[in-house]
């Protein structure tokens, strides 16, 4: 199996397990920093270790290549596809204005909060900027656009939390932003991917214009753990 098809697997057992709760066959974030969690395998073993990581009522989000077999005991909140892009590194990344691109800083975290709880682009949990490099454009001393770096594993790195103000649609903002931290990523040495769902056409599209290509369809899966 590739590193890509259990990314959270090995970005908390290798870059990232300073944010990693638990051992053996199962994983998660903090709380406070992603709801993602991740299984070694689906034995009953793995559910266990994870049931008991969450505890009663407890839930998490996991990404595998194909659908999840949840034993009982669990409810399976919802599931959704997921295309894995990675940049396509024989064709390095198209040209994107990244001129008004900035860093963030701890600083700029309700800012980023807000634009996130506008735009929606997935999972954004309060320490979720500790995981990585963010950047963002601000205008007229509001933050129009940002993206950053979330899962980080073995010569790997996500592209994440891309999004852009609604009034400000249209000017080539998320590729800029998408481009910087690609950039980020491969002056380490690392190979940037990202996830999109498949009805975000718009978004694939810039994604594909930057060079990336789909490399798997994963599952996402949120379950809750019961009582």
């Amino acid at each position: 199996m590739h590193l890509l098809d259990n990314p959270f697997w090995h970005a908390l057992g290798g870059p990232q397990q300073s944010w990693n709760e638990g051992t053996g066959l199962a994983r998660r974030y903090q709380r406070d920093v992603a709801p993602f969690a991740a299984l070694h395998d689906s034995s009953p073993q793995a559910w266990a270790e994870l049931g008991a990581l969450l505890g009663p009522g407890g839930g998490a989000a996991l990404f595998s290549p194909t659908a999840l077999e949840v034993p009982s005991g669990w409810t399976v909140r919802t599931t959704f596809p997921l295309l894995q892009m990675v940049l396509e590194e024989t064709t390095g990344t198209a040209s994107a204005q990244t001129g008004e691109v900035v860093p963030l800083q701890n600083s700029d975290a309700a800012a980023m909060r807000q634009l996130v709880g506008l735009t929606r682009p997935g999972p954004f949990s309060a320490r979720t900027p500790e995981l990585g490099r963010y950047v963002g454009v601000w205008e007229h001393g509001e933050l129009i656009a940002l993206a950053g770096e979330r899962a980080r594993l073995p010569g790997y790195c996500e592209v994440s939390a891309v999004c852009v103000h609604p009034q400000a649609q249209g000017r080539g903002l998320g590729a800029a932003v998408v481009q910087r931290v690609v950039e980020g990523i491969q002056a380490r040495g690392e190979v940037p991917f990202l996830h999109v769902v498949p009805e975000n056409v718009a978004a694939k599209k810039v994604y594909v214009r930057l060079r990336f290509g789909v490399r798997a369809e994963l599952v996402g899966t949120v379950v809750e753990k019961g009582a």
